[in-house]
């Protein structure tokens, strides 16, 4: 789950390192930008367990993935002529190995199983968060058109389940990342949309 984990930060670094691009960043801002979706979400989750120094701090292979996704990025090795696309598949491969790791983190600290959940959800999708915001765009959990928070919730709340049954591994892990990085595909692929907070839309509010 530790390579899962760092394989999870990756995919985000990358889908950051791609907002650098898209908004014209320097190489600095890149890895800046990598480092604080890849591993922001991790360290919102391990301050609130309160286990200590999160591990993002502790792990030095966890610089690693930033630095790669940056670098990769600059070399044009994953089609930056299409970046939003390339942006959005990253992002969906971040979302759904984290919305895993992040609640087998929670489970592991000794968090009860609704707990551990939403702390899988603020693993998964906190980072994101983080980027959007610095980069000046509208986070994608606050975006209707695509599912973000459900196909991850839904994946950390599978992953509790699996490990309140002892049928959690590898294998199973793997499997509900994929169900959450197809969830997310399909709903961007067949442009799936979350209800709107208000009828009215925008302008129709007094």
């Amino acid at each position: 789950m530790f390579v899962l984990d760092l394989i999870g930060v990756f995919f985000f670094a990358v889908s950051g390192s791609l907002l650098a691009a898209r908004r014209d960043f320097d190489i600095v801002g890149s890895v800046m930008l990598a480092s604080l979706v890849g591993l922001g979400g991790g360290v919102i989750r391990d301050l609130v367990i309160n286990q200590g120094v999160p591990n993002a701090f502790q792990q030095p292979l966890y610089v690693v993935p930033p630095l790669l996704a940056a670098l990769t990025v600059y070399l044009h090795v994953f089609g930056v002529r299409r970046l939003r696309r390339t942006l959005l598949l990253f992002d969906a491969g971040g979302l759904a190995l984290f919305c895993v790791t992040g609640t087998l983190t929670a489970l592991e600290s000794g968090m009860g199983a609704v707990t551990s959940v939403l702390l899988g959800l603020t693993t998964a999708v906190g980072g994101g968060v983080m980027r959007d915001v610095v980069a000046n765009e509208i986070p994608q959990v606050f975006r209707p058109q695509g599912l973000y928070a459900i196909p991850a919730v839904a994946g950390a709340a599978l992953t509790s389940l699996l490990w309140n049954l002892d049928w959690f591994n590898v294998v199973t892990g793997s499997a509900v990342a994929a169900l959450v990085f197809a969830a997310r595909g399909l709903s961007l692929r067949h442009r799936w949309r979350v209800p709107l907070a208000g009828r009215a839309g925008s302008g129709g509010m007094p």
